[in-house]
């Protein structure tokens, strides 16, 4: 039963993340809004939410910060991990689209067995390299769209892309620990007021110049979807790994682009070339591969 719970909460975030991306999309479109201003008004409302639920429910919600160590861990989350996950994924859906940004999130695996090996000075087995081959061929097409004559996508829309899957490995290793100590709901919602905080100190100028978008009602009832969606999503994703293995949570990951792909083609009319789609394809088959090969190694 409970490994049904898990199997459910991945697929259900999984999607819903998916499409919290072409939300993002539309809202940056129809407003002109910054990354920034999206980004500060998300995670500070949505941490802000979180942290009421919990104290209204009796949880002592700063006692994190009474021990530097948790502190130092929290502050470290908060703006490498969140920040920069929720920043480098919106700015490469600025830069590009949702779909491109979802499948950029899909270089996780390969920085994570790049780091674990140098770190522990090991070789990764050939199932795992392999695979990491073939993702990459498949980011090839979806960078190029099978021509070599030059780059689909933009300088600024790749730096983006990459540093998602960087800033999402990141977020997905360093918290461990802290949420085993402090709980997910509790290290998730304090990140995100940290992150959006950070946000809020280094622009305010940003702040005053674009609150003008909140009076329209289009915008403001987005940006609440958003805030629902995404904060929903983050959470199902992190409590679905109590339930059930890595190797499925990676697997059906694979829900987010699809998710991201079928909303911005129905909804936003978005249109990726045959190899673009190719390459998305191939990717999301590597990535399963490097999973599947993961767990074999472990057992």
């Amino acid at each position: 039963m409970e490994r049904i719970k898990g199997l459910a909460m991945i697929i259900i975030g999984a999607s819903l993340w998916g499409l919290s991306g072409p939300m993002m999309e539309w809202t940056l479109e129809h407003s002109k809004m910054s990354v920034s201003f999206l980004l500060t008004v998300r995670l500070l409302i949505a941490g802000l939410l979180l942290l009421t639920y919990l104290k209204i429910k009796g949880k002592q919600v700063t006692r994190p910060w009474r021990q530097k160590v948790w502190a130092r861990q929290m502050l470290i989350f908060g703006v490498v991990g969140m920040l920069g996950v929720q920043f480098s994924f919106t700015s490469a859906i600025a830069q590009s689209n949702a779909v491109i940004a979802t499948l950029f999130q899909f270089l996780s695996p390969i920085y994570v067995i790049l780091f674990v090996s140098i770190r522990q000075r090991f070789v990764p087995p050939v199932a795992q390299i392999i695979g990491m081959f073939v993702t990459l061929g498949g980011l090839f097409l979806l960078l190029t769209n099978g021509s070599l004559s030059g780059f689909s996508l933009s300088p600024s829309a790749v730096f983006w892309g990459v540093a998602v899957g960087f800033a999402f490995t990141f977020y997905t290793l360093y918290p461990v620990r802290l949420m085993q100590e402090w709980g997910v709901l509790l290290s998730i919602g304090w990140a995100m007021v940290i992150g959006g905080a950070a946000l809020l100190i280094t622009n305010p100028v940003m702040m005053i110049r674009d609150f003008q978008y909140l009076f329209d009602w289009k915008i403001a009832m987005m940006l609440l979807g958003i805030i629902v969606v995404g904060t929903v999503a983050f959470l199902l994703f992190l409590a679905s790994m109590k339930f059930i293995s890595p190797i499925e949570t990676s697997i059906l990951s694979s829900f987010e682009p699809l998710t991201a792909m079928i909303v911005s083609v129905i909804w936003l009319g978005a249109v990726l070339g045959v190899w673009q789609l190719t390459g998305a394809v191939v990717m999301l088959l590597g990535v399963t591969g490097i999973s599947i090969a993961g767990g074999r190694v472990k057992t």
